[in-house]
């Protein structure tokens, strides 16, 4: 059974800097992709960035391109997220999610089988 949990947890300022982790386990994850997503209050939840776990090709959404970076060490089977330059408005909880496949641009939520319980990110104004 595959587990995923976050952490990083933060609240920061508007313009700092935050990272994420997702550790992983229960199964070899070479064939994987691994997501975040996040959810805000009143909102739907929306994919963030995506990467593919043998490769490291990864997949951002428009909104967060050039702000965010996820990466991922193999050798600790974890997923990481570094958020740079926060604004308010990335302020929600954050999913990390993992799909048995390799269709990276494939964003939609309902594509990944597994998920975490979520980590909350607070950026004041």
């Amino acid at each position: 059974q595959v587990q995923l949990g976050e952490s990083g947890e933060g609240l920061v300022q508007a313009g700092g800097s935050l990272r994420l982790s997702c550790a992983a386990s229960g199964r070899a994850f070479s064939t994987y992709t691994m997501g975040w997503f996040r959810k805000a209050p009143g909102k739907e939840r929306e994919f963030v960035a995506a990467i593919t776990w043998s490769i490291g090709s990864t997949y951002y959404a428009d909104s967060v391109n050039g702000r965010f970076t996820i990466s991922r060490d193999n050798a600790k089977n974890t997923v990481y997220l570094q958020m740079n330059s926060l604004k308010p408005e990335d302020t929600a909880v954050y999913y990390c999610a993992a799909k048995s496949n390799r269709a990276l641009r494939n964003s939609a939520g309902t594509t990944y089988d597994y998920w975490g319980q979520g980590t909350q990110v607070t950026v004041s104004s």
